[in-house]
């Protein structure tokens, strides 16, 4: 599901024009973004959290040159989904057996 989808659904179940909902979501886009740059973690009940998670500073290797790069701590972010989030997804009907192999990047 793409943005484009989530709005269209939104707007079908509320009633709500398209470009409002596209607005609220590309704000809320915008403060988690904000929020993250500032150190601070954006916390939705019942849905999950967005988080900053610490990376240790690690030696890589640059494989065209053959050298060691010494790559510096540094945070990436990350979500940590609800216990009820976590819960209807492993509750869901969804059978991983049917859906095998297709690929999550729908190309259309």
């Amino acid at each position: 599901m793409r943005k484009a989808d989530v709005v269209n659904t939104i707007a079908e179940k509320t009633g709500i024009p398209k470009v409002d909902i596209l607005v609220s979501l590309e704000t809320f886009f915008k403060e988690v973004k904000e929020s993250l740059e500032k150190g601070e973690p954006v916390y939705v009940r019942g849905f999950g959290s967005f988080i900053l998670k610490k990376r240790a500073a690690k030696v890589g290797r640059n494989i065209k040159k053959n050298v060691a790069v010494e790559i510096p701590e540094h945070f990436i972010p990350a979500f940590k989904p609800a216990k009820e989030f976590m819960q209807a997804v492993k509750d869901s009907k969804y059978d991983l057996k049917e859906h095998a192999g297709e690929d999550n990047n729908d190309s259309e």
